[in-house]
């Protein structure tokens, strides 16, 4: 097994890795390949989900961190219409 089948470059897009995980998926679900290369892309597979599940982590925890910071304020529809001079 290469290592380019197997490691995922860290600049690679959840979108980018997603977009090739579906593609692996379809060519797997077909059938059409030989028993070494359907492992080969199973195991670039397993790689680009992995990929995909850090990006996904990293970005909830950017979330969550966000939504916790007490500096930020619940907004308040009726409040920023009253500010702006909007009856509600």
């Amino acid at each position: 097994m290469s290592q380019k089948t197997r490691k995922i470059s860290k600049s690679t897009s959840f979108e980018d890795a997603l977009t090739e995980l579906e593609g692996i998926v379809q060519t797997l679900e077909s059938g059409e390949q030989s028993l070494e290369a359907s492992l080969e892309q199973f195991e670039r597979g397993v790689s680009l989900s992995r990929h995909c599940q850090e990006s996904l982590s990293s970005a909830e925890q950017k979330v969550s961190k966000l939504l916790n910071d007490d500096t930020l304020e619940p907004f308040d529809a009726a409040d920023s219409a009253s500010d702006a001079g909007i009856s509600t």
